[in-house]
Formats: C-alpha cells, structure tokens, sequence
C-alpha cells in the first residue's frame, strides 16, 4: 500500500507483494463447497483478480467467487467448481464487493423531500417517496454502487429519516429494500440556519432547539415512553439506529460531534467535513467520531493558504478510522462515488484506504458490515466487475451482482452514463 499522487493503481509490484501471502489463504474455513441442491441457483465467477476487501485484505489472482442463493459461498482462489453452478469466465477483469454510498438523495422521482414548516421533523421517512430502480438509481449501479442511503434533505435540523435500499434495476420497494428506517438525517450547519425569524435562524438557536427535543426523547426512554414523533429519535438515542450529520466548517463540524457523538453518545457519523473543517481532524479523531467525507474533496479556498489539500488526506494523518467518502447525490451523481475515492487519492490520501472508504467502512459505521462491503463468505453477493483498478477513471465497469442476480452487463446494456 501506498500514498500516491497520481491515479491509483492496485496493480503496482510493491502493493501485490504485500498481501501475496494473503492469496493462498482463502476464506475457505467456513466455505459452503457443496454441490448445488434441486431449487437451488448458484454461479461460479471466475476473474483475473478478486479484491475482498476483508480484514486481512486478500487479493487473489486470478481467483474465483462462488455465489449460491443470493450469498457468497467461496471466495479464494481458483480451485474446482461443484456441480452444478453456473459458470461465469471473466479473465481479463477484476472482481470487487459493491460500493456503499452513505450520503444520498436520488431516491424519489425527481427533487428531494423536506418539510419546511418545522425547524425539526424527527416524524418525516424519506421511504414514502422512494421510487426503487429509478433513473438515477440504475446509474449507480452502472458505476458499480451497489447499496445507498436515501435520505430526507437539509432544510431542517433534523431532516427525518432515510432507507437503505440496493441499486437494483427492476426492483419492488420490498426487493430493495435493506433497512427502513436506515438511520436519521441531521443537517446541523448552513442549510438548515432558517429565515422564518424563529430561534432557528442562528445555530445557536438550532443547538437549543436540537437539544430540546434530544432530552425529550432521552426522557421517554427513562420512562418506558414513546410518541410517534419521537418514536424513531428514541431508537437513536438507544443507538438502535445511526444518524448521519450534515455539517461543515471547522465550527460546525466539531460542534456537531460535541453534540452527538461526545454529549449524547449517539452512532453519529459526520458527512461532508468540507471548507477548513479538516483543521479540527486531531480532535475528531480523538473523539472517535466516524467521518464521512464528500462532496469536496480538496480545499483550496478556505483556509486561505494557497494550497490545493486533499480533504481525505489530512483526517487521515490526524489517525481516523472507518473514513468513508460520499457524493451527496445528485450533488455529485451517485455514479461517479469511485471518482471520490480517485480524487481524494490524487491529493494524497492513501488508495487502497479510499477503496475501503467506498465499500467496507461505510458499511461498518451504519452496522451494515454482516452483509455489505466486502467479499466473504456468507455475505450478500454484491459484486462488480471492471476491467481494472476500481478507482481508476480508465477502468469500465462490465457487470453488476446484486444478491447474486446480474443487474447490469454493459454488453447487453451498453452504457448507461
């Protein structure tokens, strides 16, 4: 592994001699090598290289995926396929898990959802407006994200609630569907600072209102209590469910972890961190707040330094674990979430770390990391293929699973962005 400040490439000598040790050492203890069983489906993906993206970063090459209903039943390297699998020969292309876009909009038809007319809408779920295998969400899974987070947007203090959903592309909501609801929607910072002359209209304000309505819930939780506003704000405060902030600036970035995260220990996961808020990284990190970076990756402008800063780069030197990168699509098209991982490698982030950034870490900060993000055994079988490195701009991607299905096969498709 390596920093590098060109387009980042797996394919360096240095970087597979590193984890050659790794490849002959499949995940192969609790493989299911069995042969298929009447109703059962079953492909067998044979591909140049498979990058797991485990914890022990196995790269195999060439090396072969065994996918049985809808979850992966071998990964390692090539070895003899049982009866009755289907066979998929993919020598010439690379094999990595689907990406996890945390911070998303395209869920709907077309606009996002917010209610205006409170400062906090802590009752709001972004589901009744999904709209599964829309436009924008084929487009994601054409650029290989395979799982996103649809959530309410930023108008308000609290946003509402969103759902975690696959990027199928002939889905029904129930199809889709991985957790509804996946987590809430905080916007602490810019958008939400409101014009209707009620205490939202400085951050102050909206601290105390955020507050007001955090010991109320905490209170009901003491008292065995619930209503259906607060019902889902509960869950969160049991840490049943995460919430993800938007907030930026080297004020409001911190403030919101002092908020969330220290005060009132909640599964906080802070996005975006743009503008000079990497200026706070040695105390975030210290916190142990999970950051979720994007849709700037560089600072040029904030800090008034007269340099161009990799974004990424620098929560990384402060120590942050589980970085993960996001568009705030259609800020960004959810599509281009690898470019992310590109950019911010460019200006100095470590590439291989920004591949987890895009695929494991998300899904380990929002307790998704049983099924999501990773190729292993016994989870879903998200998998993308390309015909190179997955952050590399010149590489294509040529075919999507999703829970073991292809979704998308650009030669039968063609290119869909």
């Amino acid at each position: 592994m390596h920093t590098s400040r060109t387009i980042p490439t797996f394919a360096a000598t240095a970087f597979l001699a590193c984890v050659a040790a790794f490849s002959s050492c499949a995940s192969s203890r609790s493989a299911d090598l069995s042969e298929l069983a009447p109703g059962d489906e079953g492909v067998a993906i044979r591909c140049g290289r498979v990058l797991t993206v485990d914890e022990d970063d196995r790269i195999h090459g060439p090396g072969l995926i065994l996918v049985k209903n809808g979850r992966i039943a071998y990964v390692g390297p090539e070895r003899d396929i049982p009866a009755g699998y289907a066979v998929a020969e993919h020598p010439d292309l690379w094999a990595a898990p689907g990406m996890v876009e945390l911070h998303a909009h395209v869920q709907g038809s077309g606009g996002d959802i917010n209610d205006m007319v409170y400062p906090v809408n802590a009752d709001l779920r972004a589901s009744a407006g999904m709209v599964p295998s829309n436009p924008a969400i084929r487009r994601a899974c054409a650029g290989g994200v395979t799982t996103l987070f649809g959530i309410p947007g930023s108008g308000t203090s609290i946003g509402g609630f969103g759902v975690i959903f696959k990027a199928k592309t002939k889905a029904t909501y129930d199809e889709a569907v991985v957790r509804d609801p996946g987590g809430m929607k905080v916007a602490q910072s810019y958008n939400p600072e409101r014009r209707a002359g009620d205490l939202g209209a400085t951050r102050a304000g909206l601290a105390w209102i955020l507050e007001q309505y955090n010991e109320e819930a905490r209170a009901m939780n003491r008292e065995g209590t619930s209503t259906p506003m607060l019902e889902n704000l509960q869950k969160v405060h049991a840490r049943e469910l995460p919430v993800l902030i938007h907030s930026a600036g080297s004020d409001g970035y911190p403030a919101a972890a002092r908020m969330w995260h220290v005060g009132n220990g909640t599964r906080a996961v802070l996005s975006h961190g743009c503008f000079d808020a990497h200026l706070t990284a040695p105390w975030l990190v210290k916190t142990g707040v999970p950051l979720n970076v994007g849709p700037r990756e560089i600072d040029f402008a904030s800090t008034r330094d007269g340099r161009i800063t990799g974004i990424a780069a620098r929560y990384l030197e402060a120590g942050a674990k589980d970085l993960s990168l996001c568009t705030d699509s259609p800020v960004v098209p959810q599509e281009e979430l690898f470019l992310q991982g590109a950019v911010a490698a460019r200006y100095g982030a470590d590439s291989y770390t920004m591949l987890r950034a895009v695929t494991i870490a998300p899904a380990r900060v929002f307790g998704l990391e049983d099924r999501l993000g990773s190729l292993e055994v016994g989870k879903d079988a998200d998998i993308v293929l390309r015909t190179g490195d997955p952050l590399d701009p010149r590489s294509r991607v040529e075919r999507v699973y999703i829970d073991g299905r292809v979704e998308y096969d650009r030669r039968q498709d063609g290119q869909w962005f």
